[in-house]
């Protein structure tokens, strides 16, 4: 028994040997794999992705959301305005048209028309009659009646055309009296802080229409309206009144300007020089694309 027991011992411990060194060989046969399957299955894996995610994705959103963000605001429609209009106004000499003009455009238009107060005015007939002594009252009641209809143009909700505006009372009709010697230095200096004042309160008109004409085309006109308290305008007076148009409306940058060149378009009598006029207001305010 003690022998058969020995045998058995002795044949299981030369079975068991062997085994320690196959599971150690296999243990190290894995270890080799597991390091060199995970490199080999990572670098696919990234490629693959780099390729089919990364590049694509930028191309495709780039371009449409430039084209989306550009093209709705692209041109504006034909003729719609630059901007809200509301204020006209119409500047020139004496005789020029401006009330003439006026009417026409409002009647087209629909524009509310604003006429300069000459029939009411208390001092117009008292001006021509002795400048010296009345330049000042004039010109602070043209200043004071243009005033208040820049206001209420301000104010209102109708497009408004004004014959004759608040700057060339300041601008042209003020500075000629003072060169003149028909207004006294003190009553210009007053005159001309008054219009700043003002001036700081109000805003320059959409478009700012200027009608050019000559001095005999200006004396032409004046005598055939034929108004009494213009026969004693003298013809020096008018010729100043021009060279300050000319050296105002040069450097006036405030807004839009259209000069219509009153020598060359006879709109007061002719109905295509009117419709002439007509277009190019059109085209000024409203634009042709």
């Amino acid at each position: 028994m003690a022998k058969k027991k020995a045998a058995t011992k002795s044949t299981s411990k030369k079975h068991s040997k062997p085994q320690p060194k196959v599971k150690a060989k296999a243990k190290a046969f894995s270890k080799v794999i597991a390091k060199v399957a995970p490199k080999a299955q990572a670098k696919p894996a990234s490629k693959s992705k780099a390729k089919v995610i990364a590049k694509p994705q930028p191309k495709a959103v780039a371009k449409p959301v430039a084209k989306a963000t550009v093209k709705p605001v692209a041109k504006p429609t034909s003729f719609k305005p630059k901007k809200p209009i509301k204020h006209i106004a119409i500047a020139g000499n004496i005789g020029a048209g401006k009330t003439t003009l006026t009417k026409i455009l409002s009647k087209h238009f629909g524009w509310i028309p604003n006429f300069e107060d000459v029939e009411n005015n208390p001092y117009l007939n008292d001006f021509y009659e002795d400048m010296p002594r009345w330049s000042f009252n004039l010109q602070v009641y043209f200043l004071n009646s243009r005033f208040k209809q820049i206001v209420e143009i301000k104010q209102g909700t109708e497009v408004v055309i004004q014959d004759r505006t608040i700057h060339e009372d300041a601008m042209i009709f003020a500075p000629n009296l003072h060169g003149m010697g028909l207004m006294s230095t003190r009553d210009f200096e007053n005159y001309t802080k008054l219009y700043e004042t003002i001036s700081d309160l109000i805003s320059p008109p959409d478009l700012l229409i200027y009608l050019k004409a000559s001095v005999p085309t200006l004396v032409n006109q004046i005598q055939k309206r034929g108004r009494e308290y213009e026969d004693n305008l003298r013809l020096d007076y008018i010729r100043r009144l021009n060279e300050y148009y000319e050296k105002w409306i040069s450097t006036y940058k405030e807004g839009r300007l259209l000069i219509i060149d009153v020598d060359a378009i006879n709109f007061a009598d002719d109905s295509d020089a009117q419709g002439e006029v007509i277009n190019k207001v059109n085209a000024e305010l409203f634009g042709l694309f």
